[in-house]
This record gives C-alpha cells, sequence and structure tokens, in this order.
C-alpha cells in the first residue's frame, strides 16, 4: 500500500466507520462505539501499584524536552509546559520529560539535567504541575508523578553549536557514525558505568527531595539504558550474557533504594527492536521523501546488536528477550512498566506512528494505524504473561478522534492498565479531563501526527505543538521552521 493510498484517520467520522476500516486492513484493534463518563467510566478507575494509588487510567508520556535552559534548569517554556501536563486531568504523570542524570548525557543542550544547581527549579516544576491539576480538576487526590532519569548514549549532544558526541557499550556497524562523526564515539569502560550508576542514585535522591513519588529508569529509543539490553557483543561485567546485560538496572535499583527506600521504581521499556530505516532513494525524485526501507544489514548477520529482535532474520521481533528482562524487573520488585517500541531516531514509524515525516525522516512504508496496532499486541501479550505487573501503553496518538474509544477498550479488555499520551497532550492537553468530564472532543484541536514537534527541536528550536497551539504558532520560532521544512523538501 502506497502512502497516497492510506485513508486518513479524520475523514473516518464515526467510530463505526473507524471499525469498518480497521476490517479492512485485517487489524483486531478493540475500540468502543460508545464512550463512558462519570465515576463509573473504565477509564475513570483507579489503581494501585506499588503501594501508589493512581486516580484514573490516562498516563503523560515523558517526551523529550528542548526548552531548558543551557545550565539545565527549566525555562518559562518548560514550566508552561509542565502546567499543561497538569490540566490534562490524567492521574499518571509518567516522568514530565527526559531529565539526564549529568551534563554529558544530554541528548540536546537544551535538555533538563537533575543537578544540585537545578534541583529547586525542579522542584517548582513539579508544584506547578501539582498546582495546575488542583485548578484543574479541583483537587490533586490519586495524582502520582514520577520523573524520567536518563543518560542518552548514542545521542548524546550536550553543546550547542556542536556534533553529537556518542557514548557507547559497543561498536554498531549499521549505527556507528550514522549519528555524529564516528571519530566523536566515546566507548564507556566498565569503571565509567559504575560512576554512572553513582549519578543516577544521586539524581534520584535529589527527585525524592523534589517529592517525586517514583523514578523511570528509561530503557528505550536506543538510549543508553536500552543499549545495555542489546550489549551481546560487549566484553566485561555489562555485556554479553542476559545476566551482565540486566547488571546495569539491577545495580541502579540496589542503588536507589539503599539510598531512598521510599521510592518507586519504574522503567520505560523498548520491548523490541527493529533495523535501522531510510528513505527509499529510487522514490523521492519529486522532491519529498521516500517511504521508509531497511538499511543494508547482510554484512550484519547474525543480528547481534539488537533487543527483542531475531538474530538470524531481523525482520522479526521476537519478545523472548523482553519477558527474560520483564522477569528480572518482577525479581527487583518493579511493577510500574511503560512499553514502547523501536527507535525515533531511526524507526519513526515504528515508535512514532504518523502520516507526515518530520524533515529528516521518511514517508511510512505501512499503514500508521498498522503501527499502532504493533503496538498494542505488544502490550496485550505482555500483560498475559505478567498480569500482576501495572503496562503503560504506548503509540495512541494516530488514532486522534478515536483514541479515547480505543483506549476504553483496550483497557475494559484487559490489554493494558494505563493509556500514555504523548504527542497530543502538546497539541491538546485536556483530551483525557473533556473524555471523563464527557464533553464533546474539540476535534480541531486534535493532533494530526504533523511532526513539526520533532522538526522543530531538530534544527534547534524549542519544543512545543507548533500547528495547534498559539504560543507557538504565533511566535517567531514559527517562521524559521516553516524555512526549515521548505529547505529540506528542496534538499
Amino acid at each position: 500500500m502506497k502512502f497516497g493510498d492510506f485513508v486518513k484517520v479524520k475523514s473516518l467520522s464515526t467510530p463505526q466507520n473507524f471499525i469498518e476500516n480497521l476490517e479492512r486492513l485485517g487489524l483486531p484493534m478493540p475500540c468502543e462505539t460508545v464512550l463512558e463518563s462519570g465515576d463509573s467510566a473504565t477509564m475513570a478507575q483507579p489503581l494501585t501499584v506499588s503501594g501508589l494509588r493512581i486516580g484514573n487510567r490516562y498516563a503523560i508520556h515523558p517526551m523529550e524536552g528542548w526548552d531548558g535552559q543551557a545550565d539545565g534548569n527549566p525555562s518559562d517554556n518548560t514550566h508552561r509546559r509542565w502546567r499543561l501536563f497538569g490540566q490534562s486531568g490524567a492521574k499518571l504523570i509518567w516522568g514530565g520529560e527526559a531529565v539526564a542524570v549529568r551534563h554529558d548525557g544530554r541528548a540536546n543542550p537544551r535538555q533538563l539535567v537533575m543537578s544540585a544547581h537545578t534541583q529547586a527549579g525542579i522542584a517548582q516544576l513539579r508544584e506547578g504541575l501539582v498546582q495546575a491539576h488542583r485548578d484543574s480538576m479541583g483537587s490533586d487526590k490519586d495524582l502520582v508523578m514520577g520523573l524520567q532519569l536518563t543518560h542518552s548514549g548514542r545521542f548524546c549532544k550536550p553543546h550547542l553549536d556542536t556534533r553529537m558526541e556518542p557514548r557507547v557499550l559497543y561498536q554498531h556497524p549499521l549505527l556507528d557514525g550514522r549519528f555524529g562523526p564516528k571519530e566523536n564515539i566515546v566507548m564507556l569502560s566498565d569503571g565509567d558505568i559504575h560512576q554512572l550508576i553513582d549519578d543516577y542514585v544521586l539524581a534520584a535522591k535529589r527527585a525524592w527531595a523534589c517529592g517525586f513519588q517514583f523514578v523511570d529508569l528509561k530503557h528505550c529509543h536506543g538510549y543508553l539504558g536500552h543499549e545495555f539490553l542489546s550489549a551481546k557483543t560487549r566484553e566485561g561485567e555489562f555485556g554479553g550474557s542476559m545476566h551482565n546485560r540486566t547488571r546495569f538496572i539491577r545495580e541502579l535499583a540496589k542503588g536507589i533504594r539503599a539510598e531512598v527506600p521510599g521510592m518507586v521504581l519504574g522503567v520505560r521499556l523498548s520491548a523490541v527492536d527493529f533495523l535501522p530505516y531510510r528513505p527509499d532513494p529510487k522514490l523521492s525524485d519529486d522532491h519529498t521523501l521516500g517511504p521508509g526501507i531497511p538499511v543494508d544489514h547482510a554484512h550484519a548477520l547474525p543480528y547481534r546488536y539488537g533487543f527483542g529482535i531475531d538474530e538470524r532474520n531481523p525482520m522479526l521481533s521476537a519478545l523472548d528477550e523482553t519477558v527474560e528482562f520483564l522477569h528480572v524487573l518482577a525479581s527487583l520488585d518493579i511493577s510500574l512498566v511503560n512499553v514502547t517500541v523501536g527507535s525515533p531516531y531511526y524507526t519513526p514509524h515504528v515508535t512514532r506512528p504518523a502520516l507526515y515525516p518530520p524533515s529528516d525522516g521518511y514517508q511510512p512504508p505501512e499503514d500508521p494505524l498498522i503501527g499502532v496496532m504493533r503496538h498494542l499486541d505488544i502490550v496485550r501479550e505482555l500483560k498475559k504473561i505478567f498480569p500482576a505487573m501495572a503496562f503503560v501503553g504506548s503509540g495512541y496518538t494516530y488514532l486522534q478522534e478515536f483514541l479515547p474509544y480505543v483506549a476504553q477498550a483496550a483497557v475494559k479488555q484487559g490489554w493494558t492498565d494505563f493509556v500514555g499520551l504523548g504527542r497530543m497532550v502538546l497539541a491538546y492537553p485536556e483530551l483525557p479531563a473533556d473524555v471523563l468530564a464527557g464533553r464533546d472532543l474539540q476535534r480541531k484541536r486534535l493532533c494530526r501526527t504533523f511532526s513539526d514537534c520533532t522538526t522543530a527541536p531538530r534544527n534547534g528550536l524549542v519544543s512545543g505543538c507548533y500547528p495547534l497551539d498559539a504560543h507557538y504558532k504565533k511566535s517567531p520560532q514559527m517562521a524559521v521552521l516553516t524555512q526549515f521544512k521548505k529547505a529540506a523538501k528542496l534538499s
């Protein structure tokens, strides 16, 4: 199926039409036809996880911020975004955004850093979100907030006006040199990793002092935590066997619980990997990006550079390793798991199903609804195996008008415990509150996956929804973004 053949979700005017389109695609995606509201609604039911009572089934995903200050403190734009997260009505705030545990681990020079000089500012961020939730919802009862802690590993870019500065665990035949020059790559030693573990523990102590109830030990999207899981070719105590590849998470849990015994732990996990993709150059002669195709990987077989992927046929995912990792989490008494897939850097259509790619991406090689179904199905399979774990699902934004109908069905049928929202809350933060209150959706505010929220920061602009949020749409940076997009199309 070609790009032009995809049925746009917004053209499907009713849930029944949406269901018929799913049937045409052969997708067994659950979808209700009537939304519930009020205290008895499926999505309004509380759930207690690791002693934390979470007031409803909507969650806000941790998104990587590109609008902090150079020293790692939040800016006015950061405070505004977090207040909007509070107004959303979601009772599970999973991290607010990715926060680096030290400066050299930042994915961009505007990312927040948890350190001594930023702790007060990050505490104010949390307080502002809680107050906004009180003002919007009448109370902060059963609101649970965590902070996502991260080191960006292969995707480090901590300095302005410089190239990426990768910090990696092993040589990758398909990714080395793709994100910054090879000569910038630094291989982390076991000693470096032990120091990093100490940095995580200190960051968790500071998060607890700020009032966060849990920390997310990020293991997704190709960042460092995720790379540990695929470090099969690495020698030493953090590579090779699954026991060694999970030493990082085990040491983190041990260190944090020793220093902050009251802190609950969660993990956002890329449950499966995919081969890196690139635009098909043969189909981009009309100055548009070609559809995505896997990079040539014949020289990299057996493929020992991914997690949850078939080494013999890396076009196929495999949940065996994922299940093994979740058993490790269960042994560590980690029950909060936020599931995503792939990496937005090299498989954006998998991680964030969208109709319109970012300027450095490619046209979707599949109907994005297939990508959404992949997300839902993986969480469903994991929930079957680990019924005692509380799962947050991803990939819902592309559903647009029908997001709440699918969310309600997925939770009701036990496919997931929580429905996480990312890009959607940049465009329409009050969506959960509107649904729970029985109000009509504000269709003009629904994210249509134009991907400007990715294109802008990748070109050095602040993060936000440029098409739909007047705060960004009327800013001087909107004109700059328009020029970047034109230049990308012409190149």
